[in-house]
């Protein structure tokens, strides 16, 4: 028969409250289900994979079942796909689809695959958060509306919503990065406001330099929020104030340099800590001289045996010439934890 539960718990939130219902034992197990697998963390590296485009310009699928057997192999937990560095924004929504498809093949226990879904357009967010739950994707996540923005952080929250609900069965973050979108809001409050308005708000994917702000978001609520810091180039910044979950293009082709840092860190070898995350920062700065992180980290790929091709327009190309500079400052670290 039916059988009635009670359960409270100390922070606001829709799939929180305090509820009385009859209901069958299998709904009881579903949302319990549905409950903890909103709420269980995500840490470790994840990579945000490049896009693998043709000469001809189309999209390459075909690169994808390598591409996701060399991030597992470098021991990451899991991808963010078609984000800032998979060029989603340059990416019609049919192919964001055939992409999604394609990585969550490749979906796991300790391999998750997070959609970015974020367009100009909440019916076309929507509509890729509503294939990416179908297909059995892990979580979604969007940046905030970049065209006519709003200067209310209560509109960014709504807007999200509308997303969110169309994927109400899986976790939803909120992609905050200023320097892309123009949206710089307090990632606090942000989550003050989500957790009570998005039921399957889940955390924050935080790009951006503000320390002050990441530590705020680490601390609410017992550090119950997933966050998942985004800016590489201060990932030992971050490490020392307690993050444990990345999103990063780096991590794509230094995956094992960077878990190596966070194991000495772990160990307190110190010494080991300061030379690797040297080594991490000098090859970030060479990457960034080939038009900056994008173009030049989709060229590093092509080092580690995975071709990704070249970046859409407007971005810039890389010759052959430039590629091989690169690869020769690269190898000059001396590094074999790099590609």
């Amino acid at each position: 028969g039916n059988i009635g539960i009670f359960y409270e718990r100390g922070v606001k939130h829709p799939y929180e409250e305090l509820v009385f219902q009859s209901i069958s034992p299998e709904m009881i197990i579903s949302k319990n289900i549905l409950y903890w697998n909103m709420f269980k963390k995500v840490k470790g590296l994840i990579a945000a994979p490049y896009t693998p485009i043709k000469n001809n310009g189309e999209i390459d699928l075909n690169k994808i079942p390598l591409y996701a057997e060399k991030l597992k192999k470098d021991s990451l937990s899991g991808v963010f796909i078609c984000g800032t560095t998979g060029e989603g924004m340059f990416l019609t929504n049919n192919e964001r689809k055939k992409i999604a498809e394609e990585w969550v093949k490749y979906q796991s226990d300790d391999f998750k695959i997070i959609v970015h879904v974020g367009t100009t357009s909440v019916v076309q967010s929507s509509d890729l958060a509503n294939h990416a739950q179908k297909i059995g994707a892990f979580g979604t996540s969007s940046i905030g509306p970049i065209f006519l923005k709003p200067n209310d952080i209560n509109d960014i929250v709504d807007f999200c919503k509308i997303i969110a609900d169309s994927a109400p069965e899986i976790p939803f973050y909120y992609y905050h990065i200023p320097s892309v979108t123009g949206l710089n809001f307090s990632m606090t409050e942000m989550i003050n406001f989500s957790k009570t308005k998005i039921q399957n708000f889940a955390g924050i994917k935080f790009t951006h330099n503000n320390l002050v702000d990441l530590k705020s978001c680490l601390k609410i609520d017992d550090g119950k929020w997933n966050i998942f810091f985004g800016q590489d180039e201060l990932f030992l910044s971050a490490l020392s104030l307690g993050v444990d979950s990345y999103v990063g293009s780096t991590y794509n082709y230094m995956g094992l340099l960077f878990n190596s840092i966070i194991d000495s860190y772990r160990n307190k070898k110190i010494d080991d800590v300061i030379s690797k995350s040297r080594v991490a920062l000098e090859s970030i700065s060479k990457v960034l001289k080939y038009h900056g992180a994008v173009v030049g980290g989709k060229q590093v790929m092509k080092l580690t045996g995975i071709d990704c091709g070249q970046c859409r327009s407007p971005l810039k190309k890389i010759s052959d010439n430039q590629r091989k500079e690169l690869e020769k400052s690269l190898r000059e670290l001396k590094s074999n934890l790099i590609f």
